[in-house]
């Protein structure tokens, strides 16, 4: 059953997601696929929501960015980005943010900088490319390797965006903890 606290938490972590939006994306050109800063919210909202909480914030926001609203980097919206090379990592930021907070989750009573950093590069990573990179190929009728080849540059700025949410994670949890086990 979810609370107000729960939906007003959701509610403000779709509008972090908008608000990383405004950070200027970097496009990788062999593949289409632009470097954000949102990816750096999946991580945090399921790290500090929770599973269930964080894939609803995502969802929220997804749904904001179909019916329209320019929440994306570079402010782009509507039903149309989900159909692009993009298409795949914006919908795995559901399952990402999930995944990231059930691992969050599951190691809350031994929760540190480690544990948490593992959670964000396998839910929010791994996971993420595993969804997002077969889209592409899709999209953008381009081969699987190409594919993987070219999102090979996204590694290091999702690894960084990895360490930094598992500080906030273990922060957040050390001071304020929303995830209660």
């Amino acid at each position: 059953m979810m609370n107000t606290k729960d939906i007003v938490y959701i509610a403000l972590f779709a509008a972090l997601m908008a608000g990383l939006g405004f950070v200027p994306a970097i496009t990788i050109p062999s593949i289409g696929v632009p470097v954000t800063a949102q990816s750096l919210g999946i991580m945090l909202a399921g790290g500090i929501l929770g599973a269930k909480r964080g894939a609803l914030s995502i969802v929220l926001f997804l749904v904001l960015v179909a019916v329209g609203l320019p929440l994306l980097a570079g402010g782009r919206g509507g039903l149309g980005v989900f159909s692009g090379a993009s298409g795949g990592f914006l919908l795995g930021w559901i399952a990402a943010a999930y995944a990231v907070g059930y691992i969050v989750e599951k190691y809350w009573n031994k929760l540190n900088i480690i544990s948490a950093a593992g959670a964000c590069i396998l839910g929010g990573v791994v996971l993420l490319y595993a969804i997002g990179i077969p889209w592409v190929t899709v999209a953008a009728s381009i081969p699987f390797m190409k594919a993987l080849m070219g999102s090979l540059a996204f590694i290091p700025g999702d690894l960084i965006k990895a360490v930094f949410a598992s500080a906030v994670i273990v922060a957040v949890k050390n001071q304020y903890p929303l995830i209660s086990k």
